[in-house]
């Protein structure tokens, strides 16, 4: 299946997100080569297992309207031994075709799963419905939170360390890697190499609650000076605000309930319910994919996250239209 995200806001079935394909039929580094080629090799097989049974079936159906005139002629022992043999060797052959289908399977695993030299590790969190993205270093200082959205140099081995805090949950970028599952209480592991500079959209792809469809992630690909441009800005604090609105605004976001749920690093919000809002402007997307990252969008989920994407843990904070605007003011200007 192949998927288009375009640059507008989709309908409540689908989630908007950045330009480019969504497929496991298109390949973007060593690991989803191993898979790709993997696919081929499966439907390859069955096409010619199909074509076998079906010709098969045709030859019988022909012997036997050639034969339909003749007298029945009870069985022999002759006739019998040949269709055991006939038995027996398509019983062999299909063992042989699942056991060298489980091999090839084996081997691609093995080759997706292999360990590489100091690769970057990333630990992502599932929670319902948005990813929870954390850059480890052994530095402290050097540690990133952000969320629905990975930033990875090219050509460079990525680690990631799997998650789950509340159900299941499904890690799957099909262009990058195959799925992984993130289960509570167990961290699974999945590495993968990005070939070419590019946006990779993710998703989580185990049903994990009503909005399971709204639980998008980009991978954004750069060139190493690129991502290393990326890394300093999200170690930095957050903006001061410039302007009285935006200072109204970081008011409003640590008084109120926002800093209770979310972290605003620099500020005294220091919740972690909640996304890191940090950086939040300088990500492509809102709310796992739901909404582009506009002033507009910003406000419209502030005032009402429930009707946008109902059954999220975000409530609503009862704000006057001039507390709105300064908040949405305020983290525009994030980035």
């Amino acid at each position: 299946m192949r998927l288009r995200w375009t640059s507008a806001v989709l309908s409540p079935l689908g989630c908007a997100g950045c330009v480019g394909w969504q497929s496991a039929m298109d390949p973007q580094g060593p690991q989803a080569e191993h898979l790709h080629r993997l696919i081929w090799l499966f439907t390859g097989v069955a096409a010619v297992i199909w074509l076998l049974v079906m010709l098969s079936l045709a030859l019988a159906i022909w012997r036997r309207r050639d034969r339909s005139d003749e007298p029945v002629v009870p069985t022999n022992a002759a006739r019998e031994r040949r269709s055991a043999v006939v038995v027996f060797m398509a019983v062999g052959a299909t063992v042989g075709v699942i056991a060298g289908l489980t091999l090839a399977s084996y081997l691609a695993t093995r080759q997706v799963s292999e360990a590489s030299a100091e690769p970057l590790k990333i630990r992502v969190q599932g929670y319902q419905w948005w990813w929870q993205v954390s850059y480890l270093d052994p530095a402290a200082a050097r540690q990133i939170t952000t969320a629905n959205e990975i930033h990875i140099p090219v050509g460079r081995p990525v680690n990631i360390e799997l998650a789950a805090a509340d159900v299941i949950h499904s890690f799957w970028v099909p262009n990058l890697a195959g799925k992984m599952d993130l289960i509570p209480g167990r961290d699974n592991r999945l590495e993968f190499t990005v070939a070419r500079p590019g946006q990779y959209r993710g998703q989580c792809a185990e049903f994990c609650g009503l909005q399971h469809a709204h639980m998008a992630l980009l991978v954004m690909a750069e060139s190493e000076a690129d991502f290393e441009t990326w890394q300093n800005a999200q170690l930095a604090p957050s903006a001061a605000p410039d302007s009285d609105e935006r200072r109204s605004g970081r008011q409003i976001v640590t008084g109120k309930a926002c800093g209770a749920c979310h972290t605003v690093r620099g500020t005294e919000a220091a919740g972690t319910i909640g996304p890191d809002l940090t950086h939040v402007a300088s990500r492509a997307y809102i709310a796992a994919g739901v909404l582009p990252t506009t002033r507009g969008s910003l406000a419209a989920w502030v005032a009402d996250p429930q009707t946008i994407k109902p059954g999220n843990n975000m409530p609503m904070v009862p704000l006057t239209a001039d507390e709105l605007r300064a908040v949405s003011a305020y983290l525009s200007a994030l980035k």
